[in-house]
């Protein structure tokens, strides 16, 4: 599979409830997922890093559960998730098995994007899991984010996670073939928008209701998730799911909706740290730290030679040379205190001074943006 998914170093799919469960008999359509764990495993046979998004709990659990059809009141939704997610992860387990990839199950809320020790410990998890080959298969923890159930969606999390990751691509697989100028359902004149450079408010009055109504989503929903992911520079890519082998049609030539994305997920990373966060302390480094800096590597303790600031890991700080002129902007791989602990000494030393392993860099090069002169 090539077209849209090359290049691509990382691809966050988002797979909808409609897609997952026969939404007449609330069962598992097994075919259609063994064809998408057969498109997710050829990618990966391509190198392409994968991340699923998947919906479905609470429709498989309702029926585990023989709760009746309507409108599931809080602590039905939140039984019926409990449920289902069991009979969901095992599903992937087995199907990514006999095809050689181990899938791993990440249960998250929006809190876990957002928080910024809670962010950097999902991204790392994730992260990890996908360095080692695994797919991470992610839901909403809906058993305990009463919000999320009540007004949430998978498309927005989507978005959060492909942003979070760094994703090129993030493919919401959906009952739509992509944006329409108004509801085909509805308007027989409708037009469909094979392209989107920027979501402009005349595209999001192109906006309708889901046409399944089986999921939670909807076409405004996925407008909001394109647009989170496109500020994070990853192109969005909407189509319809239900044929068998979704991603392969999507590269043979599907109809679908891309997204664009004005520049690319590392250097709109950069841009956030250097432009949007607020330091909350500062480093002093030496001439030979400002040089590494200077030739792409990462900061590490062995070059600081000052802690300004309270700080936690994860918050931004300034990097200054020796005459306090700024040199980077970055985020902290360890808060202040024990940053001053470390600082001046060897990687191979932090964890017998902290008690504990750490990031060998104090800011990796990934978090960080040169922002001066320096020296």
């Amino acid at each position: 599979m090539n077209d849209i998914f090359s290049g691509a170093r990382l691809v966050v799919v988002k797979v909808g409830s409609a897609l997952l469960v026969d939404g007449g008999k609330g069962e598992l359509r097994r075919d259609w997922l063994a064809s998408l764990c057969d498109d997710v495993a050829a990618l990966k046979k391509n190198g392409v890093h994968m991340v699923l998004v998947s919906s479905g709990s609470i429709a498989l659990g309702r029926r585990l559960l023989k709760l009746t059809s309507g409108e599931l009141r809080l602590e039905e939704s939140q039984a019926a998730a409990a449920a289902g997610q069991v009979r969901l992860a095992e599903a992937y387990a087995d199907m990514f098995a006999t095809r050689g990839i181990v899938a791993a199950q990440v249960l998250l809320t929006f809190g876990d994007t957002e928080e910024r020790r809670r962010y950097l410990n999902a991204r790392a998890t994730l992260g990890t899991l996908v360095d080692l080959g695994a797919v991470p298969v992610i839901n909403e923890n809906d058993t305990v984010a009463t919000a999320e159930i009540k007004f949430g969606d998978n498309d927005r999390l989507a978005a959060r996670v492909a942003s979070m990751m760094g994703a090129d691509r993030l493919v919401l697989l959906s009952d739509v073939d992509g944006l329409y100028t108004a509801n085909p359902g509805i308007d027989p004149a409708a037009r469909h928008i094979a392209e989107v450079a920027a979501i402009t408010p005349d595209i999001e009055a192109m906006a309708g209701d889901s046409i399944s109504g089986f999921g939670r989503g909807g076409m405004t929903s996925k407008l909001i998730a394109a647009k989170i992911a496109m500020g994070a520079g990853c192109d969005v890519v909407l189509a319809r799911g239900e044929t068998r082998n979704p991603l392969a049609a999507i590269a043979a030539g599907a109809r679908h909706t891309v997204f664009h994305a004005s520049e690319t997920p590392a250097a709109a990373r950069k841009r956030w740290i250097a432009g949007v966060l607020r330091p909350e302390g500062a480093l002093v480094i030496d001439e030979g730290a400002v040089r590494a800096l200077k030739d792409g590597k990462s900061l590490l303790p062995a070059g600081i030679r000052q802690i300004d600031g309270r700080f936690e890991r994860g918050d931004a700080v300034v990097v200054r040379d020796r005459d306090g002129r700024e040199v980077a902007r970055g985020l902290a791989a360890y808060n202040a205190s024990d940053a001053e602990r470390i600082a001046g000494k060897r990687s191979i030393e932090i964890e017998a001074i902290l008690g504990y392993r750490g990031r060998d860099e104090m800011v990796h090069r990934d978090d960080l943006i040169l922002t001066g002169n320096g020296t």
